[in-house]
């Protein structure tokens, strides 16, 4: 459990969180700015959008949103990184994306999350309630047409993943997740040719719609071929990009 402090009378907290609302020059130094949707903000509306923020604070495991809960606010993602899934009724987890800083979450649901949201590491996001920052919205064309932007991406992404996980093997399925991981977290650069790993096998095998075993028999497979090296298990090292690209394109 996350301790919860009230620096001011505010509207109960989520159990999972911590919240601090953020200082007038937090928008200014949030390393992430550049990455999000505050990117697009005018200057004469980033005092705006920071009097909308609550900063909230996630240790590894905290639950940020849970489906079936009322969902009145947005996030944004300003350091660390999100698992977002879907329960079956079996009670089988899909874990439909994994979140970075600069990712923006929860503009598009209704009055119910859809999907379940945990920090997969110490995470800090930026929550919103929907009617003030959708007032900002209208009133800030560049922030809708951000917006608009991310939403066309999501849907790119999301059809992508239809064709991962319905044409593609498991080699080729992990292949491209393991080139196209680094993009997604540019707040982190690393080294050319390193992925950081913040999420455990099991949740690489649900998003990729694979068993754990089949995740760790491949990358064995890749290491003993040389194409890749694991200093860490949340560390690897493509040492072969080529024969990577080879396999996430299906040529061998």
């Amino acid at each position: 459990m996350i301790a919860v402090t009230k620096p001011m009378p505010a509207p109960r907290l989520p159990r999972h969180g911590c919240v601090d609302r953020p200082k007038v020059n937090d928008c200014d130094s949030c390393g992430a700015r550049a990455l999000s949707i505050c990117g697009s903000v005018a200057d004469s509306d980033l005092a705006r959008l920071g009097d909308l923020a609550e900063v909230v604070k996630l240790a590894a495991g905290a639950v940020l949103t849970r489906e079936g809960e009322p969902a009145p606010y947005v996030f944004n993602v300003t350091t660390g990184s999100l698992r977002v899934y879907k329960l079956l009724p079996d009670g089988r987890r899909q874990i439909i994306g994994f979140l970075f800083a600069g990712d923006f979450l929860g503009l598009a649901i209704g009055e119910f999350y859809v999907f379940s949201a945990e920090a997969m590491e110490p995470t800090t996001v930026c929550r919103f309630r929907k009617g003030p920052f959708r007032a900002l919205v209208e009133s800030s064309s560049p922030l809708e047409h951000m917006l608009l932007h991310r939403t066309s991406h999501e849907l790119a992404a999301a059809q992508n993943q239809m064709l991962l996980l319905g044409r593609k093997t498991a080699i080729e399925r992990l292949a491209s997740f393991l080139l196209d991981l680094p993009g997604h977290d540019p707040a982190r650069p690393t080294v050319p040719g390193h992925v950081r790993l913040p999420m455990k096998r099991g949740e690489i095998a649900d998003y990729l719609g694979l068993t754990i075993e089949t995740v760790s028999r491949v990358l064995t497979r890749m290491k003993a071929n040389g194409i890749i090296s694991m200093p860490s298990q949340s560390d690897l090292i493509v040492e072969r990009p080529d024969l990577l690209r080879a396999h996430a394109g299906g040529e061998i």
